[in-house]
């Protein structure tokens, strides 16, 4: 990622660059991000194709100001972090369905390691505002919830991520490349199993709490207090463009 690029970037989310890669910018850096880049699968829902290429990343989530789901989010974020001087690895994660933990590669998150090793993750929707100490076996919390990390009952040294007591992720140890995510990305762009194909659905998270459209529901949480509605067909679009950003010239398809 190149200086324009950079500063393109961090204008997009309105993050000022940091003077040094430290934990306090990393938290910042984090949170604008989540209240301005939507998690979305919009593009599945529309036709349009998915690549993983930072170029391709870039050009969606920069210039066409849009979001994504966590392969196109966190590794574009990746190349951001990289680029700022942080150490960065990704890593994969299988995510909880219940009690049981998904596939390998269901869903990829970030190390980020400074002073000690941090938990980034700006793609998986409604999780945590800021950074998590990956180190950290007591409760974390900040304005996304109460966090825990454990280690996985299968003594592989992987790790469990609860939210608000609930299994949200399994995270591995071993470091991988944006490329060993791309065949998992595909299945879930077009299997009638993945629920990313199942209906559209956008969602950022906002000073206030979280704004989403599921479907056709508009659906807001201000300090926890949650409220819904159905948008009208005539509302769809208009509320994409309010909300998110988002410009588009024809409403996603309603899924598999």
């Amino acid at each position: 990622m190149d200086e324009s690029q950079i500063t393109r970037y961090l204008d997009r989310f309105g993050a000022t660059r940091p003077a040094e890669p430290d934990a306090g910018s990393l938290r910042a850096l984090q949170l604008a991000h989540l209240e301005a880049v939507p998690f979305e699968n919009l593009s599945i829902h529309l036709g349009e194709p998915i690549s993983l290429k930072p170029g391709a990343l870039f050009d969606k989530i920069v210039d066409s100001r849009r979001g994504g789901f966590c392969y196109e989010l966190n590794g574009l974020f990746a190349e951001l972090l990289t680029a700022l001087g942080y150490q960065v690895t990704m890593l994969a994660a299988r995510v909880f369905h219940g009690s049981t933990p998904g596939p390998l590669f269901d869903h990829m998150a970030l190390r980020v390691d400074l002073d000690e090793p941090w938990l980034v993750d700006v793609g998986f929707g409604d999780f945590a505002d800021e950074p998590l100490r990956l180190d950290e076996r007591g409760e974390q919390s900040d304005g996304g919830g109460v966090f825990q990390i454990v280690p996985a009952p299968s003594g592989s040294g992987d790790l469990d991520i609860l939210h608000r007591g609930e299994q949200g992720y399994r995270l591995t140890a071993r470091p991988y490349e944006l490329a060993d995510f791309v065949p998992t990305c595909w299945w879930q762009t077009t299997s009638t199993q993945s629920h990313f194909t199942r209906s559209p659905v956008c969602s950022m998270r906002t000073a206030q709490g979280r704004t989403t459209i599921s479907g056709r529901k508009l659906i807001h949480t201000v300090h926890g207090e949650r409220t819904e509605r159905v948008l009208s067909e005539i509302e769809l679009l208009p509320a994409y463009l309010d909300h998110f950003g988002i410009a588009l010239d024809r409403p996603p398809a309603a899924g598999a």
